[in-house]
C-alpha cells in the first residue's frame, strides 16, 4: 500500500490523548496559586519549543540530505516532509508563547523585568539583545521563514511526482531551496533557542548551547521516525522500507547520541574547569537541586542508547530499536525540562519575593528600595541553594507526562493527516532507484 489512510480509529486514539493534554494543562494552570501561572506557561513552552524543533529539524534534515545528493532516505522523506509542515502550527504555539511574554502573563524570563534589567548591570549589558522586540519579531520572523521554506520544499517534491520528468529539473530547484536554507536555519536557530531557552537562566550562556539544543532536537527527530516507521510497516505501509534504511536510521541516532554527549561533556567541562562564577551557576543550581533530573538526563540520552546501539545487528531488529528509540525520546524530552524549569522556578521565586518586597517596601524611598534589591539578592542565593522537592519542577509529574502525550497526539495528528494526502513513495524522484537497492555493507563497520 502507497496511499496512507488515516482511518477514523487513530483519530479518535489522537484525540483522546489530545483532550488528556489539554486537561492536563488546564490543571497546572488552575491548581497554581502562583499568579503568575509558572507549571502552566514552563510545561506549554517546554512542549512547544520541543515539538516545534522537531517539526524544524525534519525540514533541516531534508535539505542537508537533498543538498548532499543522497539517495537512501527517499523512501522514507516523506515522513520527514510531514514533520517540516507541523512549522505551521509551531508557528502559531510559539505566537502565543510571545503574545503571553508581551502581556507578562508569566514571569518565565526574568528579562522582561525593566526593574530588574535597570538594576542588574548583566541583564542591562545583554538588553539589547534579550528584550521583548528581539524576542517577539525574531521568533515571528524566524520562524515565519522556516515554515515558508518548508512549504516551499514541500510543494517542489509533490508537484515532481505529477510533473516531474528524467530531466531532474524538479530536483535541481529542491537542491537550490534546500542548500539556500541550510545557512538560515543554521544561524536562526541559534538565535531563537538563545532566545526562547538560554535566556531563562538569563545570567549564564554557553557558546555551545544552541549546538547542543540542535543535536537534542536531531536525535529526537530521528527516533520519532524510527518509531513512526515500525508503526507504519505494522499497518502494512512502507513495504520497501528495509533493515537497510532502518540500520542507516540507526547509525544517525547512534552517532548524534554521542555527538549529544560530547556536546554536553564539553560544555560542562569546559565550565567546570574555568570555574567562571557566572557560568558555573548554571549546573550548580541542577547539581544541587536537581541531581536526578541532572544524572538522568545523561543515562537516559547516553548509557541506555550507547549500550543498545553499539552493535551493529542491533540496528536491524525493529524491536530493540522501538524500544531505544522510545527511551532516547523521552529523554530528549526529559532534556529540555532540566533546560527549562530550574531557571524559571528560580525567576518565579524571585519574582515572588520581589513583589512580596515591593508592596512592603513601597513608598519607602531610595534606602528603601536599595535594602530590599540586597535582601532579595540574598534570599535569592539562599532559595537556589536549599529547594524543596517540586513536582512538575524537580520532576516531570503525570501533569507533564500526560501534556507530552498531548502534544505528541497533536504532532502525530498533523503528520498522519500530511501522509494521506501523498503519496508514500515519490514515483518520480531521481533517486528512488537507489533508494530501493540500498544496501549496508555490514563487514564495513567492523562486524563480521
Amino acid at each position: 500500500m502507497d496511499q496512507f489512510t488515516f482511518s477514523s480509529k487513530y483519530k479518535t486514539v489522537l484525540f483522546g490523548f489530545m483532550g488528556l493534554g489539554v486537561l492536563c494543562l488546564a490543571i497546572t494552570f488552575f491548581a497554581d496559586a502562583h499568579e503568575f501561572h509558572t507549571r502552566f506557561w514552563t510545561n506549554f513552552l517546554h512542549n512547544a519549543t520541543f515539538f516545534t524543533g522537531i517539526a524544524f529539524m525534519g525540514a533541516f534534515i531534508l535539505a542537508a540530505f537533498t543538498t548532499a545528493l543522497a539517495g537512501w532516505h527517499t523512501l522514507v522523506k516523506r515522513i520527514w516532509e510531514a514533520y517540516s509542515m507541523f512549522l505551521i502550527p509551531g508557528f502559531i504555539l510559539m505566537a502565543i508563547m510571545v503574545a503571553a511574554t508581551a502581556l507578562h502573563l508569566h514571569h518565565i524570563y526574568h528579562w522582561t523585568d525593566g526593574e530588574a534589567v535597570a538594576n542588574d548591570p548583566v541583564l542591562d549589558g545583554k538588553s539589547g539583545f534579550l528584550n521583548l522586540g528581539w524576542y517577539s519579531i525574531g521568533t515571528i520572523v524566524i520562524v515565519g521563514l522556516w515554515v515558508f521554506f518548508a512549504w516551499k520544499m514541500r510543494q517542489i517534491s509533490l508537484d515532481e511526482d505529477v510533473n516531474g520528468d528524467a530531466s531532474f529539473d524538479h530536483h535541481r530547484r529542491l537542491r537550490i531551496w534546500s542548500a539556500a536554507f541550510l545557512p538560515i536555519a543554521g544561524f536562526s536557530s541559534a538565535a531563537v533557542i538563545w532566545q526562547w531557552i538560554m535566556s531563562i537562566d538569563a545570567h549564564w550562556y554557553s557558546t555551545l548551547f544552541a549546538w547542543y539544543v540542535g543535536a537534542s532536537w536531531f536525535v529526537a527527530t530521528m527516533a520519532l521516525t524510527i518509531i513512526v516507521i515500525s508503526f507504519l510497516k505494522a499497518q502494512g505501509y512502507l513495504e520497501n522500507v528495509t533493515q537497510e534504511h532502518l540500520h542507516d536510521l540507526g547509525k544517525y541516532l547512534f552517532a548524534f547520541s554521542i555527538f549529544w554527549t560530547y556536546l554536553w561533556f564539553s560544555q560542562y567541562m569546559l565550565i567546570w574547569y574555568g570555574n567562571v562564577g557566572e557560568e558555573t551557576v548554571y549546573f550548580q543550581e541542577r547539581m544541587d537541586n536537581y541531581s536526578v533530573l541532572f544524572y538522568g538526563n545523561l543515562f537516559l540520552n547516553f548509557v541506555a542508547p550507547f549500550f543498545v546501539l553499539m552493535r551493529n545487528d542491533t540496528k536491524r531488529k525493529y524491536g530493540t530499536m522501538v524500544f531505544a528509540s522510545i527511551v532516547v525520546f523521552f529523554g530528549h524530552w526529559w532534556d529540555f525540562f532540566q533546560m527549562i524549569k530550574p531557571g524559571a522556578r528560580l525567576t518565579a521565586i524571585e519574582a515572588a519575593a520581589h513583589h512580596a518586597g515591593h508592596g512592603a517596601d513601597h513608598g519607602g524611598g531610595e534606602h528603601a528600595a536599595g535594602e530590599h534589591g540586597a535582601e532579595l539578592a540574598g534570599h535569592t542565593e539562599a532559595v537556589s541553594h536549599s529547594l524543596d522537592f517540586a513536582m512538575g519542577y524537580t520532576l516531570p509529574g503525570l501533569l507533564e507526562v500526560g501534556i507530552m502525550l498531548g502534544f505528541l497526539a497533536f504532532f502525530i495528528y498533523f503528520v498522519f493527516n500530511r501522509l494521506a494526502k501523498a503519496p508514500l513513495t515519490p514515483k518520480n524522484d531521481p533517486y528512488l532507484q537507489e533508494a530501493l537497492h540500498h544496501h549496508v555493507e555490514m563487514h564495513e563497520e567492523g562486524a563480521h
